[in-house]
């Protein structure tokens, strides 16, 4: 182990990742800390209803049962763990470690950090009736539970960087105020946070690499905030310069990335290869945050349901006018919102019954669960002798399902109290920063001069073109890069804002925004609104745009041919 860097790993992307990550990251080489993050918007609403059915809930339950398997493995090897597991009770889930590390028989010292969870204060604050409320808090106070000896540090809903940020601050002794070293800390943590999609998984060019079972990846992080990415020897996938801008790019917006601590400007990443599985991160500039921390609402909108009908061969367009008017006709009560979506995946002349069908799935919400619910199934089956020819259903509609209503809101962070809990009890109130700067759009970069003279040839953009999409509420974000200057002078050209409405027609009426990050090569497209009022409540097919990025690379350009 280098005695310089702190060696800070990840063994969770998302609530429900692989459960064995935490041995084999432990198992697998030397570590300092070891992270786990657990939350996404969409886990604050699965909680936030775990804990309307058991107040002693809320927290990630899973992190709990990884421990009772690994605990004494990370006491043996004085691995610290820090993970915001504790979702919306914190103190829970430290109480609940406790007892199960005196079950194990082993001494650990345990803290915790709250102050985020705001819903008790929802209408002080002007948020209306939230199911959760949720502040982003930063890693100082991670950093205080361990400058007071924690072993395990639990949080609520901070902000996914600071689980790295926190442990760097504490080990290196830095100053509120050290910008660039904490962004960097930021820039690591962004990496990180998402575990193996920055060793391979969700990877645009996956067949370069062996993806069949990635490993999760860690930082040695340096006393300056520079770091380098990698991952433990012998494990699966790579991290390679274009994994770690995969994850770079994901589900960011501007070259401002903004976070309690810092503002890390993403124009300033300095990225380059160190050897096999080494990739190097550096010269992070980093700005003093904005004055207000962003809050995750959610609130339950209703309950939804729907129904998937397969029209094989002749006359798709006219079999799915058939089931709309006669559902149109039949559903009464009618749900407060219907909405059908014909997906044109059949080929004439099939020579398989699946590749002749379509597929016209109808998708109901209403307040009403019955309305939603037996109403709309009740509907649904009595069609199936009196409608188009070739009626099947794959699977029946079920039940009503509740779903949850996303929105982002912002408050000044000195009204957000932000607590660390020591292991032996005693609170410290973590103040806000002294120095704060508002978030403003950083100038449009010079941009390089076309280069690339010469025939073209239609061709998908994904072979010029890597890409990786996600969501961040009701928007969605899809990161793009190239290899090369050439490609880059082509690209940043090519792939307007108004061409990309052309290439993905459900954008057509949406406003995107174009961000460019030239030191990576890398335009971020920021399309709002796609999924509406967020995961929970969205009807789109693919409800967090995940792939989103992969049907852009697959759209045809002209294409220079001396990039293909």
């Amino acid at each position: 182990m280098d005695g310089r860097s702190l060696r800070i790993g990840n063994a969770s992307g998302f609530y429900g990742d692989r459960f064995s990550a935490f041995r084999e990251m432990l198992e697998g080489g030397p570590l300092d800390v070891l992270t786990g993050d657990y939350l996404a918007e969409l886990t604050m609403l699965i909680l936030g209803r775990d804990r309307l059915k058991n107040p002693d809930g809320g927290y990630a339950r899973t992190f709990l049962r990884q421990l009772e398997e690994t605990l004494g493995l990370a006491v043996e090897r004085k691995v610290r763990i820090v993970a915001n597991a504790g979702g919306l009770n914190p103190q829970g889930l430290a109480n609940d470690l406790r007892a199960l590390a005196t079950k194990l028989g082993l001494s650990v010292n345990i803290a915790h950090v709250e102050g985020d969870d705001l819903v008790g204060r929802a209408d002080e604050l002007g948020f209306d009736q939230p199911l959760t409320a949720n502040a982003y808090l930063g890693g100082w106070g991670i950093a205080a539970c361990l400058d007071a000896g924690a072993d395990i540090v639990v949080t609520g809903r901070v902000t996914d960087a600071s689980l790295v940020v926190g442990p760097a601050a504490s080990h290196f002794g830095w100053k509120r105020d050290d910008w660039d070293r904490l962004a960097g800390a930021m820039v690591a943590g962004h990496v990180l946070e998402c575990g193996a999609q920055a060793t391979g998984g969700n990877f645009a060019r996956f067949g370069e690499i062996d993806v069949r079972r990635p490993g999760f990846p860690l930082a040695e992080v340096f006393a300056d905030g520079s770091s380098i990415i990698t991952k433990h020897p012998d494990t699966g996938g790579a991290v390679t310069v274009d994994t770690v801008k995969a994850q770079l790019v994901y589900e960011i917006g501007g070259a401002r990335y903004a976070g309690p601590d810092a503002t890390a400007r993403f124009d300033t990443i300095v990225i380059d290869a160190e050897g096999p599985d080494r990739v190097r991160l550096s010269g992070v500039r980093g700005e003093p945050p904005p004055p207000d921390v962003k809050v995750c609402l959610n609130r339950l909108g209703g309950f939804r349901n729907d129904a998937q009908f397969v029209l094989v061969g002749l006359d798709i367009e006219e079999k799915a006018a058939l089931v709309r008017t006669q559902l149109n006709a039949t559903l009464k009560p009618r749900p407060s919102e219907v909405l059908y979506t014909l997906a044109r995946t059949d080929h004439a002349d099939a020579p398989s019954e699946e590749q002749a069908s379509a597929t016209l799935r109808v998708t109901v919400k209403d307040a009403d669960p019955k309305v939603a619910g037996r109403a709309f199934t009740g509907a649904v089956v009595e069609l199936a002798l009196s409608s188009y020819p070739g009626f099947f259903l794959p699977a029946l509609p079920g039940e009503a399902s509740p779903f949850g209503v996303y929105t982002a809101g912002y408050v000044d962070a000195r009204k957000v109290p932000h607590v660390a809990v020591l292991p032996d009890g005693r609170r410290i109130d973590v103040l806000p920063p002294e120095e704060t700067r508002k978030l403003e759009a950083v100038p449009a970069p010079s941009l390089p001069a076309p280069r690339l003279a010469g025939p073209t040839r239609r061709a998908p953009l994904g072979q010029v073109a890597l890409a990786r999409s996600g969501d961040k509420g009701g928007d969605a974000n899809i990161g793009v890069w190239v290899r090369t200057d050439e490609a880059w002078s082509w690209l940043v050209h090519t792939l307007t804002e108004e061409r990309l409405r052309a290439l993905l027609p459900e954008t057509q009426a949406l406003k995107i925004q174009r961000h460019v990050l030239p030191n990576l090569r890398a335009l971020n497209f920021v399309i709002e609104g796609l999924l509406g009022e967020g995961v929970s409540s969205s009807t789109r097919f693919d409800q967090q745009a995940k792939a989103l990025g992969e049907w852009l690379r697959s759209r045809h350009v002209d294409v220079p041919e001396s990039l293909l």
